[in-house]
């Protein structure tokens, strides 16, 4: 019972409400051959809460743009049908890869508090393990260096761990890099990623 209760609330947490808009087929995939009475309009789109690559169909008559963002949640929608399902990066096309670094960093400026509160929230995995040194490049002395400067004073911005701690050149950038490692799929811990 209790592990059905768990993976409920998992289920539900990594619902995304919005996604943005990383590529729109209008005729559906290229190398789809069904007849073209077939096909549908496709849109790859990343979810702005937990990176949650998805395929999605418009309603009809409606024409996506890149960068556009959608509601995707429970209830009416406006402009999206249904959701196909969950996409490995794999699957992406050559548009959607091409703007995903992008579109996560945007993600990232506009959500900053979030990743602050990682930075002064995280905690250790196991006692030779902590959640900060699974950022790329970060080692045992550069977690140090941000646990002890975050125990002076929390972190008020992602600038203001740039020049707090002097060995982390840019905090954006590890954030970015380690969402785009978890979209690959090949980390065994997932931070902002949730792919399940």
């Amino acid at each position: 019972m209790e592990s059905l209760q768990l993976n409920e609330q998992k289920m539900e947490k990594t619902k995304e409400e919005n996604a943005i808009i990383l590529d729109f087929l209008p005729n559906g995939y290229p190398l789809d051959e069904r007849p073209m009475y077939m096909k549908t309009p496709v849109a790859q789109a990343i979810g702005k809460e937990h990176f949650v690559l998805l395929e999605l169909v418009p309603k009809k008559e409606v024409y996506l743009q890149l960068y556009e963002e959608v509601y995707i949640g429970e209830g009416k929608r406006d402009k999206i049908h249904h959701i196909v399902g969950k996409l490995p990066m794999s699957k992406l096309t050559r548009t959607a890869e091409s703007e995903l670094e992008f579109i996560i960093k945007d993600i990232v400026k506009k959500n900053e508090k979030m990743f602050v509160d990682f930075f002064n929230n995280a905690k250790p995995l196991s006692t030779r393990m902590h959640q900060i040194e699974l950022l790329p490049g970060v080692g045992k002395k550069h977690m140090w260096e941000i646990i002890n400067a975050r125990e002076e004073k929390p972190f008020e911005s992602l600038d203001d761990i740039k020049k707090r701690v002097n060995l982390i050149p840019d905090p954006e950038k590890l954030i970015i890099k380690r969402i785009m490692l978890e979209l690959e799929g090949t980390e065994k811990h997932k931070l902002f990623v949730d792919i399940f």
